[in-house]
């Protein structure tokens, strides 16, 4: 009898070089997030998995939808974090700017955002966020 293999551990697709399980796992299963960014991150995660119930859980009742319409064509390819301003563990308010690589029917694209964070009882919540145009937006390798 052969014995069981392992499969190896899942990296996280926020790109944190961590496992999905050491990073965004708890976080999706309803943990709370200790900072912003590990929030934001989180959320990208949530879209890479279409696990959109943590996107709706994590977003602030104030500018919460009351449902997504996600379109489902995209397939999210990597995250970069471009700056943190604020939002760590002792914070109430945090300023997380990242660009998110998809495919869109064969073509590449971005989403380019600066997103605000607050804390609302003790949880990080998505906020609201800025787009930033195509002209702002570097396709780097």
């Amino acid at each position: 009898m052969k014995p069981i293999s392992k499969q190896p551990p899942r990296p996280c697709p926020c790109g944190s070089k961590r496992t999905l399980q050491a990073c965004c796992g708890p976080l999706l299963a309803g943990s709370p997030a200790t900072t912003a960014e590990a929030l934001m991150r989180s959320r990208y995660t949530a879209n890479v998995l279409k696990h959109h119930e943590h996107l709706l859980r994590t977003w602030h009742p104030s500018t919460r939808p009351t449902e997504l319409d996600l379109p489902g064509n995209l397939r999210w390819t990597r995250l970069d974090i471009r700056a943190v301003h604020a939002g760590g563990n002792a914070g109430h308010n945090g300023i997380v700017e990242f660009i998110a690589h998809f495919r869109e029917l064969g073509r590449a694209d971005v989403l380019h955002e600066t997103s605000r964070f607050v804390r609302d009882n003790g949880l990080w919540l998505y906020l609201d966020g800025d787009i930033h145009p195509p002209a702002d937006t570097t396709l780097a390798k």
